[in-house]
């Protein structure tokens, strides 16, 4: 009798424990922990704690995930660009292509298995609800202006809050420092050209590119600051009226083959050519994805290696 309470006792303790076991292990979404809210442009979502699958659906979240470590298993490609950035090296080559920011692929995403997603609610509203579906799906609300807020916010959804905060903190000591050591040259005047498809754009204070600048306190174009525009991110110039892009300084890049082919055209005519900047020897061509797509604080980092380069010379 007593070999048989013993026995008794046994398979009981061992049960509990088999039963305590199984209480433990997470279910995904049944909040043990493994996952996190995160409140976004759409609303609120529970995203995994340390996410491996993750789709990006803008070119600013390709430049956030790398920067934080987290290669995306696919990515939505910009309309004009070849690939991924090349300023990431081969950490890109994995990445599988999801269609275009403004019209994502989803059954190439249902394919990849995420388990998050990345957007923007300027370019993807529609989609959201079909990709709330096919995982945990994060947006930001807008793109550019916003490039910093944004950076925290998906570092938050990936995970990586406290880096994200680590690598913008130090982006800004840096624009600060660059800023104390260019000294007088802070006055000059940067122009940024961008040279699409259909139209010729210059660069304002709110766009990505010149919110670096002012980051870095260097001066811009009085032409180039927006002054009563409500949008103060770009605005359009003629090729019959290229003088207005002239600054101290001017950076220039294209949006692709097409674009290319138009700066070349351009920037060979006489218009171009009488440019102050250009006749000084300071017009510089820059990369396209750096300047105008990475939107994120490794690209941030590159202007700011461009500055270095050609105005603290």
């Amino acid at each position: 009798m007593r070999r048989l309470v013993a026995a008794l006792a046994v398979a009981v303790v061992a049960g509990a424990g088999l039963a305590g076991c199984g209480q433990s292990d997470p279910v995904p979404g049944a909040g043990t922990g493994d996952t996190h809210p995160i409140t976004h442009a759409m609303g609120t979502t529970q995203v995994p704690v340390s996410p491996k699958r993750v789709v990006v659906l803008d070119t600013d979240k390709i430049d956030t995930a790398l920067s934080l470590g987290v290669v995306p298993v696919g990515a939505a490609r910009a309309g004009e660009a070849q690939g991924w950035p090349t300023y990431f090296g081969d950490k890109v080559s994995a990445i599988k292509e999801v269609g275009v920011l403004t019209e994502p692929d989803l059954e190439a995403i249902t394919a990849l298995k995420p388990d998050l997603i990345l957007g923007s609610k300027f370019r993807q509203e529609k989609f959201y609800d079909e990709l709330s579906k096919i995982a945990p799906t994060v947006f930001t609300e807008k793109v550019g202006i916003t490039w910093k807020e944004n950076f925290l916010l998906d570092g938050a959804a990936l995970g990586k809050e406290q880096q994200a905060r680590d690598l913008l903190d130090g982006y800004q000591k840096r624009a600060r420092e660059l800023g104390a050591k260019l000294g007088d040259a802070a006055a000059t005047k940067v122009s940024i050209v961008r040279f699409m498809p259909t139209e010729i754009r210059v660069y304002g204070p709110e766009s990505f590119s010149g919110i670096v600048m002012t980051d870095a306190g260097v001066g811009r174009p009085e032409r180039q600051l927006l002054a009563g525009k409500e949008d103060k991110r770009m605005d359009k110039v003629s090729p019959e009226r290229i003088a207005e892009v002239d600054g101290d300084v001017i950076f220039v890049c294209a949006y692709g083959q097409k674009a290319a082919a138009e700066q070349a055209k351009v920037t060979a005519g006489g218009l171009w050519k009488n440019l102050s900047a250009v006749k000084a020897g300071k017009a510089h061509v820059v990369e396209d994805e750096i300047w105008m797509t990475g939107i994120g604080v490794t690209a941030a980092g590159k202007i700011l290696d461009d500055l270095e380069k050609y105005l603290a010379a």
